[in-house]
């Protein structure tokens, strides 16, 4: 970075100052700093714990903490990027406002109808759970736009007054409106909203043709009632973390990643929260994705497992699988999200026992306060973590950059609890825990590569995440996984992904056409509002002044079908009038799918869709000194596996050099997490860091 100020004659002279780029991610237990030097390239990392009571306050702590280990002054710092589960937090544990619905009348009962599905199809006595927003919260509008855009019965304004009447008499904070066909012609959904900030300016509101204009009533009211239930507490936790950075002296501003994988401006995100639901899963996977190409992984799965939860993902070709309806708690979000699913068991879940004596682990987890035993900070109850601790696999070096040093002790005495209860001993007892965890994330995972036809003894497992390498080969030896990929620093990954995801955002509009000769015109038209839409959103939003990437798509289907595929589709196509290259790019993607297509048949276009992207400059990873002499451990400790007591060689992460190998039981110990290597896997280091772990068996 190059600053002009006056030296001491009064002369023009060149500072030249250093540059930083920081990418945060804030869990339940750490939060976790990397730092991109952009003038050398080099990359540093740090963890901290997270004060989920002082919001910010961990931000500071940081920025604190980088300075003082790294000498980075917060005014270097250019680029700041930060994940958040704050809303998805609020939707689980229903912490949102208190918050109504302006529906067409007669369709008040959008979200109670939802899709007629069973959550759990194999459970006769499973129910739904109960919508954001209450029937008797649901306000009827009368007014009808018709599928096609046209006005069937005009806004009756007297109607929207009677039911800003009945938001005050619930004592609602806020509004969704979601009216029919708003997709197609948002002018009566545009006009209640005007009413709403004239005659109610205190209420929060939410426009559902601003948040996805997309076709389908239940999906876009939905969508819509997540981000309105979540937005207040969202907004509030952003402009905490802007004060916390512009208090630590940090003069850049602050960017958040969004749900598809990019990022935003924070302050764009307190009005546009939707897109940044999903935030702090997305970055890991967008790490996890930069490690597979590096590795030349052609299929992969993700495994992030924090202190609260293990988040799983499928990456092809080194890039992550996007899609829509992702779940957020209980409810789907239909806007393009990375593909993530997320599973109850982190270092930090707790167990216990139920009323049966039956073990179980999760999903309750103890953070990072009082956080598990070992940590010594007033933890009672046993974790997974604890459990590690109790068979030896923790305690040879500190954790978390040394912010906690475990106390074997505590752990012990808060195993031997559980172990009481089951009349097991404390290391049997501390192996169960660790088995029931892993039960629970094999059942999870087989679902997701069955969803994707997937056999996951053909996917490489990259492991990351403060607990992920902890876990690896326990998952890997029960899903008969051959390959894992540790990175160099794994528990700071998501923050990683933070740094060197694109500036990237999606726009969408409904067609709803035949493909045909009559339509060329409406795509050619809605192809350049969308194309205009995403150069003023990267240009003049995010102040991105580089090349944008436009990628355009279609949601296609063949006349009659109820859902649609996404079809990548090339701009040239749409401009030329190319309905032949388009309905072959259907044909193809069907086949791909489905292992069938009907060339015969008619085709719709029902949206069309783009995502537009700016790249920033990404670290380059410099090659790792080789050595073909083995390893030298730092020593050796016991550990109980399998039943039995083994002898494991201890490794120090840093000292290990490319092309060095040794074999299983191993522990490898570094700033950011512990990796835990079990008898039958050997591992090499490759030129760029990663620990590569082959199953022997």
């Amino acid at each position: 970075m190059i600053n002009d100020g006056l030296d001491q004659f009064g002369d023009r002279k060149t500072i030249i100052r250093m540059s930083y780029r920081v990418g945060v991610d804030i869990g339940g237990t750490f939060t976790d700093f990397c730092v991109f030097d952009e003038k050398s390239g080099a990359v540093h990392t740090l963890k901290v714990l997270s004060t989920p009571d002082r919001p910010g306050q961990e931000v500071i702590d940081g920025v604190d903490a980088i300075g003082e280990r790294y000498g980075v002054s917060p005014s270097d710092i250019s680029y700041f990027t930060h994940g958040t589960t704050v809303g998805v937090n609020s939707v689980i544990q229903r912490k949102g406002i208190n918050l109504c619905l302006f529906a067409t009348a007669e369709f008040e009962d959008v979200l109670e109808v939802a899709r007629l599905k069973m959550p759990d199809p194999y459970n006769l006595l499973s129910r739904r759970a109960p919508p954001l927003v209450s029937r008797d919260k649901v306000f009827g509008i009368q007014g009808r736009v018709l599928f096609d855009g046209t006005i069937d019965t005009p806004l009756n304004e007297e109607s929207v007054r009677e039911a800003i009447a009945g938001v005050r008499a619930v004592g609602g904070e806020g509004v969704v409106v979601a009216l029919l066909h708003a997709y197609r012609n948002p002018i009566q959904e545009r006009r209640v909203v005007e009413i709403l900030r004239q005659e109610a300016p205190d209420l929060a509101v939410t426009c559902a043709s601003d948040v996805w204009p997309v076709i389908r009533e239940y999906e876009r009211t939905v969508t819509a009632v997540v981000a309105g239930y979540v937005q207040p507490r969202v907004a509030h936790y952003l402009t905490a973390f802007q004060e916390a950075l512009d208090s630590a002296g940090v003069p850049a501003e602050p960017m958040l990643t969004k749900s598809n994988g990019g990022v935003m401006t924070a302050e764009l995100g307190k009005t546009q929260c939707a897109q940044m639901l999903l935030s702090g899963t997305a970055s890991g996977v967008i790490g996890a994705a930069s490690v597979a190409r590096g590795t030349g992984s052609q299929a992969a799965m993700s495994l992030d497992i924090g202190g609260t939860s293990a988040d799983v993902a499928i990456i092809r070709d080194g890039a992550p699988q996007y899609g829509v309806g992702e779940m957020i708690g209980e409810f789907p979000i239909h806007i393009p999200t990375v593909s993530v699913t997320s599973i109850g068991e982190g270092g930090g879940s707790i167990a216990w026992v139920d009323a049966q004596g039956v073990l179980k682990v999760g999903p309750e987890s103890a953070g990072s306060s009082p956080g598990p035993a070992c940590y010594g900070r007033g933890g009672k109850r046993a974790t997974i973590t604890d459990a590690f601790v109790v068979n030896g696999y923790l305690g040879s070096a500190a954790l978390g950059y040394s912010a906690v040093d475990i106390d074997v002790q505590r752990a012990r005495r808060a195993v031997e609890d559980i172990a009481k209860s089951l009349g097991c001993s404390c290391e049997d007892t501390a192996e169960a825990i660790i088995k029931v965890a892993v039960s629970g994330m094999y059942l999870e995972v087989s679902k997701l590569v069955s969803r994707h036809g997937i056999d996951p003894r053909d996917l490489d497992l990259i492991a990351f995440g403060g607990a992920g390498p902890m876990l690896a080969c326990f998952l890997a030896r029960e899903l008969g996984m051959r390959r894992i990929i540790v990175p160099p620093t794994p528990g700071v990954l998501s923050a990683f992904g933070g740094i060197i995801a694109d500036i990237r955002n999606d726009f969408i509009r409904t067609v709803y056409a035949d493909l045909d000769a009559d339509v060329t015109d409406t795509l050619a038209s809605a192809t350049e509002e969308l194309r205009l839409s995403g150069l003023a959103w990267l240009h003049e939003e995010q102040g991105f002044d580089g090349t944008p990437v436009m990628q355009f798509s279609a949601d296609m289907r063949y006349r009659g079908q109820s859902y649609e595929i996404d079809t990548p589709l090339n701009e040239s196509w749409i401009a030329d009038g190319d309905l032949a290259a388009i309905t072959a790019a259907f044909h193809k993607e069907h086949e791909r799918l489905y292992d069938h297509a009907d060339e015969t048949a008619p085709l719709q276009i029902i949206n069309l869709r783009l995502v537009v992207s700016g790249v920033p400059p990404k670290p380059e990873i410099a090659a790792l000194e080789a050595s073909d002499v083995p390893p030298l451990p730092t020593g050796s400790t016991a550990i109980y596996c399998d039943g039995r007591e083994q002898t494991a060689e201890v490794f120090r992460r840093a000292e290990l050099l490319a092309g060095q190998q040794f074999s299983g039981p191993a522990i490898v110990t570094q700033d950011d997490t512990t990796s835990c290597i079990l008898d039958g896997f050997s591992v090499g280091v490759d030129t760029l860091g990663n620990l590569i772990l082959y199953s022997e068996g």
